[in-house]
Formats: structure tokens, sequence, C-alpha cells
């Protein structure tokens, strides 16, 4: 039976398991060979949890959502102002240049205190309900609106719209709705919403995201590590 020995490297207090080799054949390593296949072994081992990332900044960046994850994102977080226990819902409108010209969420009208108006559901007399005073998120990113008019503009939102919601989307202008839930399907609010705008050539359609998750941590870029350009030479004093 044949010994067997291990030859290690230690670079960066990691020890990196080179190869398995019997006395004999380890003795036909010449110190190019050796070198060659540490260097070999080091390029190609995919294990290696603390090895450095090369940077490059004369490539682009690989790791981007793409134009449809971007704006239903940013209905998300608007979604996140919401003041509703319930359901907190967003939406972002787009132009045909796929600028951003209108955001909004679900909640009371401006002058109604959140803290005094309702946000139950349940309650007997339907005054004490939130559906009489809340303005939904398709709404309000409507009447936010920044631009003239949102003629052929897109509307993503993360819940279908409501009948009253399509009612205003088709008076708007808007052309396209991008919803991620539909589970009010089996409402009427939601299959009038549907003939309604299918009625008006307004088209809509449910978004499978290939990111389930998108993080926002506001820890996660080290700007001071990052690499910046030179700073350009001071001035000289011209007598």
């Amino acid at each position: 039976m044949q010994d067997y020995y291990w030859l290690y490297m230690t670079t960066n207090c990691t020890c990196f398991c080179l190869c398995l080799a019997s006395c004999r054949e380890l003795l036909i390593f010449n110190y190019c060979t050796i070198f060659s296949f540490i260097e070999n072994r080091i390029m190609n081992h995919t294990d290696i949890e603390d090895k450095p990332k090369q940077s490059n900044s004369s490539c682009k960046n690989q790791n981007f959502i793409d134009w449809d994850e971007y704006f239903m994102a940013i209905a998300f977080l608007a979604a996140k102002r919401s003041k509703d226990p319930c359901t907190q819902v967003g939406a972002c409108i787009i132009n045909e240049d796929k600028k951003i010209v209108g955001v909004g969420y679900n909640g009371m009208p401006i002058g109604c205190n959140d803290d005094e108006f309702p946000w139950s559901k349940n309650q007997e007399s339907e005054l004490d309900n939130k559906y009489l005073y809340v303005c939904h998120a398709e709404l309000n990113a409507i009447l936010n609106k920044n631009s003239s008019d949102l003629k052929n503009c897109k509307l993503y939102v993360g819940l279908f719209p409501c009948n009253e919601c399509a009612k205003c989307i088709i008076q708007s202008g808007i052309k396209e709705v991008v919803y991620l839930s539909d589970k009010h399907a089996h409402k009427n609010g939601t299959i009038a919403s549907k003939r309604m705008l299918s009625a008006a050539n307004v088209k809509y359609s449910q978004l499978n995201p290939k990111n389930k998750k998108i993080v926002i941590d506001f820890n996660e870029i080290d700007w001071d590590s990052m690499y910046q350009p030179a700073l350009s030479p001071a001035p000289k004093n011209v007598s």
C-alpha cells in the first residue's frame, strides 16, 4: 500500500488542498509544474467564500432588475406609505418613454385626518367602515400626475384595479395595466372592472417577476470603499 501525502499552500490564512499524490508521483514535479498547478487550482476553485472579487469598471453591472420589476417595485415601495392596517397598495404610472409620471398609494383624502377617520371593515354602520372614505392607489397616482395627460401610459399596481379605479384608468387615457395579485377575481367589482377595461381596449396582464424579493438595504453600498476617480488638479494661481 502506497503512502500518500497532502500538499498544502497557505494564502491569506486559507489552506488550499492542492493534490494527493504518492511519494513517487510527487518527485516528478519540478517547481514550475507545482506552481502552475497551484495557480490553476486557485483560479478554478469555486468554493472559496473569501475569494476577492475582481473589479473592472469598464464592464457593466450584470445584477440589475428589468423594467417591469423596477416599476412594480416602485409601486410596492409607495405602498409602504399606506396607513391602511389591512391592505397596503401602491401604484406607479409611466409614459411611453419609461418615465415615471405618477405615483400613489391608498389612503385618506388630503385634509381628512387618518387618525380620526375609520380604518375598519366590518362595523355595523357603513359610515364606520373605511370604504366610503379611502382613495385607492390608482386614483391617487392619476391625480398626482406630473404630466399634462396620461394618454397611452402604463400603470403598475400591486392589486388588480376595482371597478371605480377602472373608470378612472379609462377616462385618463391609460392604455395598459400591469398587476401582481388578482385575489378579488371572484368579486363582481373585479369582474366589472375587467369588462370595462376590455371594452375600452385597455390591456391588462399579470406580472410574474423573476426576482421574488427585492431588498432595499441602505448599508448595501459601501460608498467609502467604492472606486473614485482621481481628483482634478487644483488650478494654479496666475500672477
